[in-house]
């Protein structure tokens, strides 16, 4: 059977992990703003069309 004791992300070649947390970082940000705009837009349309 393979060893599977060491983890892979650890040992991954060629792996840019500094940019892949930038990016995600930018992605939980901006579906933030997203879901407050939304969430904006909803409390608009229930104020003004009720």
């Amino acid at each position: 059977m393979s060893d599977h004791s060491e983890t892979g992300y650890l040992t991954a070649e060629g792996m840019d992990y500094p940019e892949h947390e930038r990016t995600y970082k930018a992605f939980i940000k901006l579906g933030t703003i997203f879901a407050g705009i939304a969430a904006t837009v909803v409390a608009l349309l229930a104020i003004f069309l009720t």
